[in-house]
This record gives structure tokens, C-alpha cells and sequence, in this order.
């Protein structure tokens, strides 16, 4: 089969205002799809990313959320619906990353990364489930490279995209063969602003191909996926070969 045609499709990209999920939202509106732009407190950020977006071809709505409410989820998905007259692809970029060493997790830094970056992903599929089944569309996670390869400090984050990633292989076969479910897996990419860049620049040379990501590469394997009608229950490491990175060398 071809690549799907993503030209006057509908699309929902959670926290596509800044970094990694604007990147996508813009990649998506290069190929002319309808954008649901959600965001949550960045609404000045969002406006300008949507401007962006009808420059070079996409259309969208704004569609504020926030998503540590599975109600407010399950409401956003239906605002989107309502605004873009169905729904061909759900994009869940929206994602918290809290340092929390193991003494300092406690049930409230517990909750609220579960929150965001597991409970709500689920709310959101399961209530877009009934329209992409309609229109054959897909479902796109975007998880973590610490899901295969942990790292710590950040347990709580890092056991939400671990189970994040068991979410997509099992929904991918709960739901076929009406919709595709993938996900992308970015490795060290846009480090935090705070981080010490020397810090960074001992990261970038762990990784194999010796640099850090950017958000147009997570861009891309999310375009791809979205345009695979062969692809599913699989995730694409972003990583530059970090995954490999441990494996011993003769």
C-alpha cells in the first residue's frame, strides 16, 4: 500500500504550542492537515504557533486543557470533535519531566506524573477511539527512550512512559485492525533550557552519533507514522543510538 495522503485530514496534538509538540503540529500542517493546537497555561505561545502553522498551509483551533484531569481530557477531545467535524489522528505530546530522586517521590509527585503522562493519554485515546474508528485514523504516543533504558532521578516519569509504552502494543491489538497505534521514542533531545551545557555536551557524546536530537527528527517519525497503513503496535526509538550505546564493544 501507498503512503496515506494526510492533505484536509484532522489531527489533535496535545501541548502543541512549544518545543517537541509544536515541531510536530508543524510538521502535520506542512502536509495540510486541520489541527486541534491544544494547550494548557501557554495561550500567547499557542496563537503564535498557530499563525505559524496556516503559514505554511495547516489550519487549526485552539483547544485549552488541562490534561492532569482525566475529565478535562476526555472534554478536550470532545471540543476537538466538535471543531474539526471528526478526527484522523491523535497526537498525546503533552508530557511532564519532574526530577524526583527515590527519597523525594512521595504520593503527590506520584500522582501527578501518572497523572499527565499515563492516565490522561489513556482518557484521550479511549474517547477519540469511536472517530478514528469511523475514519481508520491512528493514535501516536510519544514515549521516552528511559522506557528501554532507565535513567535516574526521575522514577515516577520514567515508570508513566514505561507503562505508556505497554498502553500502545496493547491498544494497538485491542483496536485493530481500525486503527493503528505507534510510538515515538525520543532519546536525549532539547535538553532543558536550566541544564549545564557541559552537562549536555558529556550526553551528546555518550550517544553514538554524537549530538543530541532536535524536535523536527521526533517530527518526522510521527509524520511517518501517521502516513504507515502497515505500521502498528511498534515504537520508533529517536535516540541516535542510544538504545545500542551499551552494547559491548570486541
Amino acid at each position: 500500500m501507498t503512503a496515506l495522503e494526510l492533505r484536509g485530514r484532522a489531527a489533535l496534538v496535545t501541548g502543541a504550542a512549544k518545543r517537541v509538540g509544536k515541531s510536530i503540529a508543524l510538521a502535520l500542517a506542512q502536509h495540510g492537515v486541520r489541527l486541534g493546537v491544544h494547550y494548557n497555561s501557554s495561550h500567547a505561545e499557542a496563537e503564535a504557533a498557530l499563525a505559524e502553522f496556516r503559514a505554511v498551509g495547516g489550519d487549526g483551533v485552539l483547544l485549552p486543557a488541562d490534561l492532569r484531569r482525566r475529565d478535562r481530557a476526555r472534554d478536550l477531545v470532545d471540543r476537538a470533535l466538535e471543531a474539526l467535524g471528526g478526527l484522523d489522528l491523535l497526537v498525546c505530546s503533552a508530557a511532564s519531566f519532574e526530577r524526583a530522586p527515590l527519597e523525594e517521590v512521595d504520593d503527590e509527585a506520584w500522582d501527578r506524573t501518572l497523572g499527565l503522562n499515563l492516565a490522561s493519554q489513556f482518557a484521550l485515546a479511549q474517547r477519540a477511539l469511536p472517530a478514528l474508528r469511523k475514519s481508520h485514523g491512528s493514535i501516536v504516543f510519544i514515549t521516552c527512550s528511559s522506557a528501554t533504558t532507565p535513567f535516574r532521578n526521575h522514577l515516577p516519569y520514567v515508570v508513566a512512559k514505561g507503562a505508556l509504552k505497554q498502553l500502545m502494543r496493547t491498544l494497538a491489538l485491542e483496536v485493530a485492525p481500525d486503527v493503528r497505534v505507534n510510538a515515538v521514542a525520543p532519546g536525549t533531545v532539547l535538553p532543558p533550557d536550566e541544564l549545564d551545557p557541559a552537562v549536555v555536551q558529556r550526553l551528546a557524546q555518550s550517544v553514538p552519533l554524537r549530538r543530541t536530537g532536535s524536535a523536527e527528527d521526533i517530527a518526522d517519525a510521527v509524520v511517518y507514522l501517521a502516513r504507515s497503513p502497515f505500521v502498528t503496535g511498534h515504537e520508533i526509538a529517536v535516540d541516535g543510538g542510544r538504545g545500542v550505546a551499551k552494547v559491548e564493544q570486541f
